[in-house]
């Protein structure tokens, strides 16, 4: 019976010390938090932060170079290989040492005891040190060799506020480990001994005496000849630390902020970022910095992104000067939404053609325009009368952006822009309003050049998918390498590839900036769709050039939105593109037309529509699919001329049989007036004869400004008297007499130039306008009161 009682005594107590050898070990060895790393996409370091206990301690690495495994074995534990954690011929031997002097000289224990002691941080009482056994030999049942030596390695205390050999050896070296030489790596093994003691930059005799010690030691086990460790005694050792690489600083903060948010584990990544390149665009803008300085323009950010996989290239978020706060150095412009500009015309062209609103070449309204209020103005004051909507592109015009905008309906635009990914429109289409063409809106270098990759990527596809679409072809781009995942093809797109190919061909089109602007004459130049845009009150200069493998982005600007004169996209931020777009390879192939997304139509010369009955100059030509239901040119009239063919005439004044019948190209009143004065091949319609009555059914009258309905400032000349404002009306007969009314009352007239300065008061007016022929037009508009 007491037998008995013994054997279930002695088994409790061996499955109490089981359960207590199984469980001594804590599930997470290491808690301490560590600094955020960043690779480039060979793995160098690129930039990292200190960690938030105000240490510099790298992320867990598993791999353990080879020079310091000999080094910190040869120096701490020489029977590491082969003991299962306790190395009972060391403690022996630290017994006996400590006996002899009457105090603690060697603790005896092994690199795994230590990894125990690192991750605990107990005192060193005879009781832990059992614990540290018992746990170090817990250690070993559950993890391999390299593993343990990888935990020590990436934990162990390397002297100040350095803990891991990464750390270290980028803190006194400027290094990653794998690039250390003997001496160097021998200098850091020995740190963890006693790091408060010796460390670069605190008694450096010793380490240099303990780190010779090591070398002969190596030389002693023949892991090095005699002649290394003579050369590594000879390497200097570290005076003090030195400081990391900052070559992304700003990908640095956002890696931050995207781990905050996601709530990630790790805190080191390997980016997509190429360093010679991230190198080469940091000089680019700091060159460029160097001149825009001088006019007060202070700040630029530049990206650089791979098409095909929308991959982040190179990431320079702003000027990086610390020692200069009036820069605001910290400011990731990148991230930052900023008033676009003109940088979205783009993706409006792209959607009209995708819509069937318009085709390549549709003749656009650029007259004085008014809308609700809105009153925009192109860059030069000036109008075309009616311009190409692909020149209009090219050339960045306001106005007939606006009145695309117009017609596509700003609501839809925003939806789309959401759609592709923009989500710094926080606001509802309605606050926007018809200005989100011309920056009304805000959004972000980041956003925008991934839209334009987007597009060129689609483009890319097209062929490769055989006509299909990947609707994941529209994503924001990214920093970190991520599997392809397996495209989900589909006949329709956003955007579908041949709306694009046709928007890349009108900016290709842009006209160059200095150097730049004789491209087309050297074989060796880079083939690049390209836009530009300015903010208003000139505040953000852009530019976002594509290529088939390559999109770059660059800002030029204040961060604290101060505007300067001369900050304007193509003169500030466009020299920086092309700059960078030199360190690219330089690629051959362009973009190829999509065949399957086109039809081959007529389309009228002079209008850019689909080809009426009455278009007398015809070509065929390749345009999107979509095109087929395009609006018929309406430009194009058949008009009935007399003999002379001078007059205009009808049937009240002229036999059928007289007259001579011919198409004519006719715009309406307002576009012929800015039309005919740049094209010298507009032929105005001639005037009807004075025996034949005019019909109706033409408009030979119309006011500029104001519009119906408009709602006018009578502005204060500089004397502080109410000024005048200026009234603009176009007829299409040239030298006729206009007489103006306001409110019912005559107040003049005008011939051939007709504009009419009032100073009407405050309040609703009534505007009518008669020709010499009894034509007539009537607006009404409002006078509003400043004071009110």
């Amino acid at each position: 019976m007491k037998s008995k009682r013994n054997k279930i005594v002695l088994g409790s107590v061996t499955l109490a010390f089981l359960l207590f050898f199984w469980f001594c070990l804590p599930r997470h060895l290491f808690r301490a938090p560590t600094s955020f790393v960043i690779d480039d996409d060979h793995g160098q370091l690129l930039g990292a932060s200190i960690a938030s206990d105000g240490q510099w301690r790298f992320p867990y690495n598993p791999n353990v170079p080879a020079k310091f495994k000999a080094c910190i074995i040869a120096f701490e534990d020489q029977r590491f290989e082969h003991h299962p954690g306790v190395d009972p011929m060391a403690l022996a031997r630290a017994v006996k040492q400590d006996i002899k002097a009457r105090h603690v000289v060697s603790g005896g224990s092994t690199l795994t005891m230590q990894v125990i002691r690192l991750a605990t941080r107990n005192d060193r009482t005879i009781w832990q040190k059992v614990v540290e056994i018992f746990r170090a030999m817990r250690l070993e049942l559950t993890h391999s060799k390299a593993e343990i030596l990888a935990l020590y390695t990436s934990n162990a205390p390397f002297g100040s506020n350095v803990v891991g050999l990464d750390a270290a050896s980028w803190r006194y070296f400027g290094r990653s480990p794998d690039k250390l030489s003997w001496g160097e790596m021998a200098a850091l093994a020995v740190l963890p001994n006693s790091p408060s003691l010796v460390h670069p930059g605190k008694n450096k005799l010793i380490l240099i005496k303990k780190r010779n010690s090591l070398l002969d030691k190596l030389c002693r086990l023949h892991v090095i000849d005699a002649t290394t460790a003579r050369l590594a005694k000879a390497e200097p050792v570290p005076e003090r630390p030195v400081p990391l690489p900052q070559l992304a600083p700003h990908l640095l903060d956002r890696f931050k902020n995207d781990h905050a948010a996601n709530q990630q584990n790790g805190t080191r990544i390997t980016t997509t970022i190429n360093s010679v390149l991230q190198q080469n665009v940091t000089d680019i803008l700091e060159r460029h910095h160097q001149v825009l300085k001088a006019n007060d323009i202070r700040n630029a950010a530049a990206i650089v992104l791979d098409v095909e996989t929308g991959q982040t290239l190179a990431y320079v978020g702003n000027i990086f000067h610390t020692d200069e706060p009036e820069l605001e150095s910290n400011v990731d412009v990148i991230a930052a939404p900023r008033s676009p500009g003109s940088t979205l015309k783009p993706l409006l062209y792209a959607a009209m053609m995708h819509d069937g609103l318009i085709l390549p070449n549709s003749i656009i309204p650029d007259i004085p325009t008014q809308i609700a209020g809105y009153h925009p103005e192109n860059f030069d004051l000036g109008y075309d009368g009616a311009v190409p909507a692909s020149k209009a592109l090219a050339r960045s015009l306001n106005i007939p952006a606006v009145r695309m905008l117009q017609q596509y309906k700003y609501e839809r635009f925003h939806a789309l822009l959401r759609t592709m990914g923009i989500t710094t429109l926080k606001q509802p289409a309605d606050f926007y309003g018809l200005s989100l063409i011309l920056g009304g809106g805000e959004n972000n270098l980041w956003e925008l050049s991934g839209a334009y990759a987007d597009m060129a990527r689609v483009l890319n596809h097209y062929h490769r998918y055989k006509g299909l679409y990947d609707r994941a072809d529209f994503h924001n781009p990214c920093y970190t390498k991520a599997e392809a995942a397996k495209p989900v093809l589909e006949k329709g797109s956003l955007l579908d590839a041949g709306s694009i190919y046709y928007t890349l061909q009108a900016m290709e089109e842009v006209m160059r900036p200095g150097d730049e602007l004789l491209w087309q004459q050297f074989s060796s130049t880079q083939r690049i769709a390209w836009k530009t845009g300015t903010s208003f009150g000139f505040r953000d200069g852009w530019a976002i050039g594509i290529t088939p493998r390559y999109v770059v982005g660059v800002w030029v600007g204040n961060t604290n939105g101060e505007g300067r004169p001369g900050l304007i996209g193509v003169s500030t931020a466009a020299p920086v593109m092309f700059e960078i777009f030199r360190q690219l390879p330089v690629t051959r192939d362009w973009f190829d037309m999509p065949m399957g997304e086109m039809a081959r139509i007529g389309v009228c010369r002079e209008s850019g529509y689909r080809a009426g009955e009455y278009c007398d100059d015809v070509d065929t030509l390749w345009v999107p699919k979509t095109g087929l239901k395009a609006p018929v040119c309406s430009f194009h009239q058949l008009v009935h001329l007399d003999a002379s063919r001078k007059w205009q005439v009808t049937g009240d004044c002229e036999p059928p049989a007289n007259m001579v019948h011919q198409s004519w190209f006719v715009l309406p009143p307002s576009m012929e007036y800015y039309y005919r004065s740049k094209n010298y091949q507009y032929k105005q319609l001639p005037p009807f004869r004075p025996d034949c009555p005019q019909t109706r059914q033409q408009r030979t009258m119309e006011l500029i400004y104001p519009k119906d309905g408009a709602k006018v400032y009578v502005p204060l000349e500089a004397d502080g008297s109410r000024g005048r404002m200026i009234c603009t009306a176009a007829h299409r007969n040239g030298g006729i007499k206009i007489f103006w009314h306001l409110d019912d009352r005559y107040i003049g007239e005008t011939v051939d130039y007709h504009q009419f300065a009032l100073n009407p008061s405050a309040g609703k007016h009534k505007l009518t306008l008669v020709d010499a022929n009894g034509s007539r037009l009537q607006i009404f508009f409002e006078v509003l009161d400043k004071g009110k």
